[in-house]
């Protein structure tokens, strides 16, 4: 078994460019855990969201889920046991739920259901160290202004929606179609920089030196 690591660095239980950026913002020292390789044995994160599951509910269970099965990973492959983060990302309107498109069809659709109204951003973070998981949640109203079904196609066509929930990305070309926000800029992009902060220093790293 590897020994503790100092709390110097953490490692991130995601591949996405924008919460490694924003990490970075804050100064938080860590390394990407890559996906769980097929020798290895842990949970399978269950993205579905469950029979009657409420949008907070379910970004928090699947939040916690992937920290888990970080922890398993870092384990099983013996390395140096620093904290593992994790985060997950939903859109919702009332308690349906937005997650990633899975076609052209369906990201088109997620925008048009968006259009001229207000939907929430739910991302919970969650933070493992040996025995002990904690989780912050970030609750986000955005509202769009009216899209155009051509405006619609040519962002879809662009490709920036096929990988967001809610088919959008507030820090690409989506950014337009914004009216109001209320609540976390960062949160909307996939990683909230003040309940990560919070998180982090419950646990006795320094952010932001």
């Amino acid at each position: 078994m590897s020994s503790l690591a100092g709390p110097s660095s953490i490692y991130l239980a995601s591949r996405s460019p924008r919460r490694r950026e924003l990490l970075r913002q804050i100064g938080v020292a860590h390394e990407v855990l890559t996906q769980r390789m097929s020798s290895e044995r842990g949970i399978d994160v269950n993205e579905d969201p469950l029979p009657g599951e409420k949008p907070r509910d379910y970004v928090v269970r699947v939040c916690r889920d992937k920290a888990e099965s970080g922890w398993m990973r870092l384990i099983q492959r013996r390395l140096p046991l620093r904290g593992v983060l994790a985060a997950d990302t939903t859109v919702c309107i009332g308690d349906e739920i937005l997650g990633t498109p899975a076609d052209a069809a369906e990201a088109a659709s997620f925008l048009a259901r968006l259009s001229g109204r207000e939907h929430e951003v739910l991302t919970a973070v969650a933070f493992k160290l040996v025995e002990r998981m904690e989780v912050e949640l970030s609750v986000t109203a955005v509202r769009f202004r009216e899209l155009g079904s051509a405006e619609i196609n040519r962002y879809v066509a662009s490709g920036e929606p096929m990988d967001k929930a809610g088919a959008y990305g507030i820090q690409g070309r989506a950014g337009a179609f914004i009216t109001e926000i209320r609540g976390s800029y960062s949160g909307v992009m996939g990683l909230p920089l003040y309940e990560t902060a919070l998180l982090l220093q419950r646990f006795g790293f320094a952010t932001t030196d």
